[in-house]
């Protein structure tokens, strides 16, 4: 291929898409995700099975009803996480394909994982179940990003026109018109 201004308008022009879920699935971006979630979920299984059991013990009783609700959200919230998460190491291991990731019968509705109202309360909740819901909620808008990447929603719209070709275009032409003609 030459380098002249043609080529590169052509090169432009070229219409390449790239499949993110294909690449997302197989990238070290995935994997990082995919660890710190599990990891998440095994933490706060440790969590809610040790430490957070002796904590709740000695909270008084609307502390304790809130520290019920919450920890019921936060596991509610990392078992959709791991559902989403372990979908897209199928398709990464090439057990379906991200197009029927997409389906519905598939799909993980991450939008219906509210925090829910805040309880009044909230303050008085030990810091070690606070500390999960706070890193289960970041991981829950990391991956509501990805989510969105995936299925298309977060993908910056193309341009009808491509206002770089137009340019070099523009360009070529003005060029063309300073050029002498050929000698007669």
């Amino acid at each position: 291929m030459s380098d002249s201004p043609r080529d590169k308008t052509e090169m432009f022009n070229a219409n390449v898409t790239v499949d993110f879920g294909e690449k997302f699935a197989s990238s070290d971006l995935f994997n990082k995700v995919f660890r710190e979630g599990m990891a998440l979920v095994e933490e706060t299984a440790s969590y809610l099975d040790g430490p957070g059991r002796r904590d709740s013990r000695d909270l008084p009783r609307p502390v304790s009803i809130a520290y019920a609700t919450e920890s019921m959200r936060l596991t509610t919230r990392l078992m959709q996480l791991a559902s989403w998460l372990l979908l897209q190491r199928a398709v990464k291991e090439g057990e379906m394909s991200p197009k029927e990731a997409t389906e519905d019968k598939y799909r993980i509705n991450l939008s219906a994982l509210k925090s829910g109202e805040a309880l009044k309360i909230e303050e008085s909740l030990p810091d070690g179940l606070m500390d999960l819901i706070n890193r289960s909620h970041r991981l829950l808008d990391r991956i509501r990003r990805l989510d969105q990447m995936l299925s298309g929603e977060g993908a910056p719209k193309t341009p009808e026109r491509n206002v770089v070709n137009d340019q070099v275009n523009q360009l070529e032409e003005a060029f063309n018109l300073l050029k002498p003609g050929p000698k007669q």
